[in-house]
């Protein structure tokens, strides 16, 4: 049994039970909170079972002798202020407090309120057919009206009024980071500027919603200026910025939240000036038979002790938590550096250069996103079989001072932000790049276990979020969840962008199913770390399927493994991965260690990622977006140019933006060759050919030949690393016996399979053959450290039908141009890197 199998069932085995003999209090949504509590007598609302068991606890009643369970009963249960768990309701190991599902119930704590008594307009609107668009009484909180950026009918969200349709976005023509406006196209003159209006923009990792202060239209272009503190911030900020690239395409970008974009099924809109609500209903939505609910609450539950007095042994299961609002946009912009924390303060040093890090030149301060249930200052805390859903920003956020508090076999899905949040970030008054150091070991997040949840459809209103996103954490374990459809990221641990020690150790991301991830960002990975953490893992997670957004800032920076500033510590080994498209950037001195990761790992390891039972029913509820188009591939590919006066890192340099996987350059007089596996070669040939434009360029892709050890050898595993020599030569000049070497090669392994037992004897680990025109360009790789000329011959031994097929082929084949008369095949020279 491996160390993941043993933490999972021993986990498995302390969340599962609890005591028949609890006392009990049970809620129903025909009970009232004058009642006893019985199941005879129930309560109304879960704040008065939590009050009556902290009186319980208070008069140490006999009958919490081994626990107390508040048994809610069917129903929806709607809150009108954050359910408040406080030190007083502390349960201990023997004597737990659960709040959990009576058998076969689905009680929902719901944060929102249901706008009824929709009638259809009388009038014509943005130029829409009378009764085409609804309108509501907007509800009102002490006369004013209640404001929300969300909105939801029949549990599917609607969409804020937007400027473009679908998932369509517009480019921004420029920023001026002086004046801190930014021009955009404005050719749809019916857009017309309304007090509330924001700007949606995408800026590498991260994305912006900034209210607009002012929009001066010219011709076909307008300026549109921003209100504080956003302005400033958005502008002075440093990364993520937005972009502007010929290559790729200016940042994305919408308008919404005016009267005037109101024009397409499943849009709505607030008028908070004439407390109207309007929607326009999609196909098959019914006035009289839609349930549309806003959110009120934006924390739904909140477990809060003190560093000295903590809540402690306290359980959820089985309750469903839903529609939390999300606020902080409309009152202060919201202006992310990185997972969703937004930035309170930022710019660019002058002069680069902290105590801390010697090369820094930019600083940053940030706030955190508010959560539907937020936990501080708690130990031995339970999550389990609950549903978190329609949630505006973060779902689960165990925020400072958490211990041994358990996440397993929950559902987190259709969340605006992060589905978790663990650990410190950074306070608002420490520096995002600072290493966290601390006195009181009681504020760290520590020994959490997240185990065998599905999170799905999470990140869907601030893109820049994650799965699961870790700050400053230690003894973590993240194993065994699956995560699908999410905007940026799987997963991401750590913080701080820093090689310096800090309270980071022995964190470990075990087993986890990560696929249908960067759905509308880029700079993104299945799973992604920052900073030094020692003794951690990351292995036997299985990570595929990358969304192709259409508006990524780098088209080609998507990773399976990810890194980033500082990490080391890290072991990192036998995670299935569909390439080897990693990225192992700035990373500590100390470094990480990298064992088998690729797609040869164990198909077990593929096999038992992700949710185990007693959970698996979870996996029924995965979302993927079908309509969405995955990522191709990145296939084998040569590039050769031709010519003289190569500047090899002129060349290195033009080709950094295309993320070529396992990129390597060969030179043999007037030639060089790139070698590697990249997306859209083409669009890299262009490149190429407008920076060295005397250079003749072609490609070699689709190879006529391409023997893999993995599949063609018995029982073979690829060695780990590979060494590639690359040979270049001509076909003869004749069409007829150029298309018989091609067809020896398409048909060489059925007829001629002597010569792939060759290449498996000398344990070669790949042999691909490009044609171009009438130029051939040959592979051969081979485990690192190896020689080929000590492999080369066992592809003859005992097997003499090789000399037979070498024999048969030099008819076909003959020296390029500057070789000698007795020359066929050349030798590149690989170019080494400085």
């Amino acid at each position: 049994m491996n160390t993941i199998q043993k933490i999972g069932i021993f986990f498995l085995l302390i969340c599962t039970s609890f005591s028949v003999n609890a006392a009990e209090i049970w809620v129903s949504k025909d009970g009232s909170d004058k009642n006893t509590g019985t199941k005879e007598s129930p309560l109304a609302t879960v704040q008065m079972a939590v009050r009556k068991a902290r009186e319980l606890r208070r008069l140490k009643d006999a009958s919490i002798k081994d626990g107390i369970r508040i048994i809610v009963m069917d129903g929806t249960y709607y809150l009108n202020e954050p359910l408040f768990i406080r030190p007083e309701d502390s349960g201990t190991a023997e004597s737990p407090t659960t709040i959990e599902a009576d058998r076969n119930a689905k009680p929902i704590l719901n944060g929102g309120i249901e706008i009824k008594n929709w009638t259809k307009t009388t009038t014509s609107i943005n130029g829409l057919k009378k009764g085409t668009i609804w309108v509501a009484d907007a509800p009102k909180i002490a006369g004013d009206v209640m404001n929300y950026r969300q909105l939801w009918v029949n549990g599917k969200k609607a969409v804020r009024a937007k400027s473009t349709a679908g998932n369509k976005m517009d480019r921004i023509l420029s920023w001026d980071h002086e004046s801190q406006t930014c021009w955009i196209p404005f050719t749809d003159k019916t857009i017309k500027y309304q007090p509330g209006m924001e700007m949606f923009i995408v800026q590498w990792w991260s994305t912006a919603n900034l209210r607009i202060k002012n929009i001066e239209i010219k011709q076909d272009s307008a300026r549109l200026s921003f209100e504080e503190p956003e302005s400033r911030i958005q502008s002075e900020h440093p990364w993520p910025a937005p972009w502007i690239s010929k290559n790729n395409g200016n940042s994305a970008f919408y308008l919404n939240n005016a009267m005037s974009m109101l024009n397409e099924p499943g849009e709505w809109f607030l008028d908070k000036k004439t407390a109207k609500i309007y929607y326009i209903p999609r196909v098959g939505e019914e006035i009289n038979s839609v349930k549309i609910t806003a959110p009120v609450l934006e924390n739904l539950i909140a477990i809060k002790g003190t560093i000295d007095s903590p809540v402690q042994h306290f359980r959820f299961k089985g309750i469903s938590f839903q529609y939390s609002n999300w606020l902080r946009p409309s009152q202060q912009g919201h202006v992310p550096l990185q997972s969703g924390l937004y930035l309170l303060d930022a710019y660019k040093l002058k002069i680069p250069g902290t105590p801390n890090q010697a090369n820094l030149e930019n600083q940053a301060w940030v706030g955190r996103p508010r959560a539907a249930v937020e936990v501080n200052y708690s130990n031995n805390i339970q999550f389990e079989s609950c549903r978190f859903e329609h949630l505006s920003s973060t779902g689960l956020d165990f925020n400072k001072g958490t211990n041994h508090n358990t996440v397993i076999g929950n559902l987190f899905k259709d969340i605006g932000g992060s589905a978790i949040n663990v650990g410190i970030f950074s306070e608002e008054a420490f520096e995002a790049h600072l290493p966290l150091i601390i006195k009181d070991e009681r504020e760290i997040c520590s020994d959490e276990v997240i185990a065998d949840n599905l999170i799905t459809n999470v990140t869907n209103e601030d893109w820049g979020t994650l799965g699961i996103s870790a700050g400053f954490v230690r003894n973590i374990t993240i194993e065994h969840n699956e995560i699908s459809d999410v905007s940026y990221s799987g997963i991401a641990m750590g913080w701080g962008w820093t090689h310096t020690k800090n309270v980071m150790e022995n964190n470990k991301i075990l087993a986890n199913k990560i696929h249908h991830y960067a759905k509308h960002l880029h700079d993104v990975s299945g799973i992604y770390t920052l900073s030094s953490q020692p003794n951690s893992r990351i292995e036997e997670n299985y990570i595929d399927k990358v969304y192709n957004s259409p508006y990524a800032h780098d088209p080609f920076l998507w990773l399976y493994l990810y890194t980033d500033e500082g990490t080391q510590g890290f072991t990192i080994k036998n995670n299935w991965i569909a390439e080897k498209k990693i990225l192992k950037n700035h990373n500590g001195p100390l470094g990480n260690v990298w064992e088998n990761n690729d797609p040869y790992v164990s198909t077990k390891i593929k096999n038992t990622a992700g949710i185990r039972a007693p959970y698996s029913d979870l996996t029924k509820e995965v979302v993927i977006d079908e309509s969405w188009g995955l990522q191709e591939m990145p296939k084998p590919v040569a590039i050769e140019l031709t010519g003289a006066d190569f500047d090899i890192e002129k060349i290195k340099s033009t080709l950094t933006g295309f993320r070529i996987v396992g990129q390597e350059l060969y030179q043999w007089k007037n030639h060089l060759v790139i070698y590697g596996k990249m997306n859209q070669p083409e669009r890299t040939k262009r490149k190429l050919a407008l920076a060295f434009p005397s250079l003749q360029i072609k490609i070699y892709e689709n190879p006529v030949y391409d023997f893999q050890n993995f599949e063609r050898c018995k029982d073979s595993r690829p060695a780990s690393e590979w060494e590639n020599i690359v040979l270049t030569a001509n076909l003869v000049d004749d069409a007829k016996l150029q298309k018989e070497y091609v067809d020896y090669h398409t048909t060489q392994f059925e007829k001629w399979p002597e010569i792939a037992k060759g290449f498996c004897n000398a344990d070669f680990q790949q042999v691909q053959v490009f044609k171009n025109e009438k130029q051939l360009i040959l592979v051969i790789s081979i485990p690192k450290g190896e020689n080929l000329d000590k492999l080369n011959p066992k592809t003859t031994e005992s097997n003499p039908r090789v000399n037979d097929w070498n024999t048969l082929m030099k008819k076909y084949q003959t020296g390029i141009e500057g070789t000698k008369p007795d020359e066929t095949w050349i030798f590149l020279n690989k170019v080494e890197s400085k």
